[in-house]
């Protein structure tokens, strides 16, 4: 009687764990157990995104030269003479030597990856090597 309540405890087990991995492959060819939901980038029509500086919400945007502008109101622009804005989590980014990089302290800068960084808006930007804006809607 053990014996078969073991087998059938095994089995009930094993048929849950493929169960899980099923349905978190579900639309995904990675590996059991790991599931990314499908990313939509959008090339951004405005090429502004807000960012936080000194606890106020600004809006940026790149000049033609990949130097940074920036409009408390959307309409009046000003170059930012520092080149900084700050991501959702505080860290400073800059474009510096062709690269977009990125500082806890603005002291140790390193490359951001994929060139992408959360908005203090919660959504996604990136560049692409033209410095295009795109937005993860």
């Amino acid at each position: 009687m053990k014996k078969t309540f073991r087998f059938v405890s095994a089995v009930l087990v094993s048929l849950l764990i493929i169960s899980k991995a099923d349905i978190s492959m579900a639309g995904s060819n990675l590996l059991p157990g790991l599931y990314t939901p499908a990313v939509s980038w959008v090339k951004s029509t405005a090429g502004t995104w807000p960012g936080m500086k000194h606890g106020k919400t600004y809006w940026y945007k790149l000049g033609k030269k990949a130097d940074l502008w920036w409009s408390a109101d959307g309409k009046q622009w000003a170059a930012v003479k520092d080149g900084l804005w700050a991501d959702k989590e505080g860290k400073w980014l800059k474009i510096h030597q062709g690269k977009l990089v990125w500082s806890a302290d603005g002291k140790q800068w390193s490359e951001v990856p994929d060139w992408k960084w959360e908005g203090s808006d919660g959504k996604w930007y990136k560049f692409d090597a033209q410095w295009s804006l795109w937005v993860n809607e």
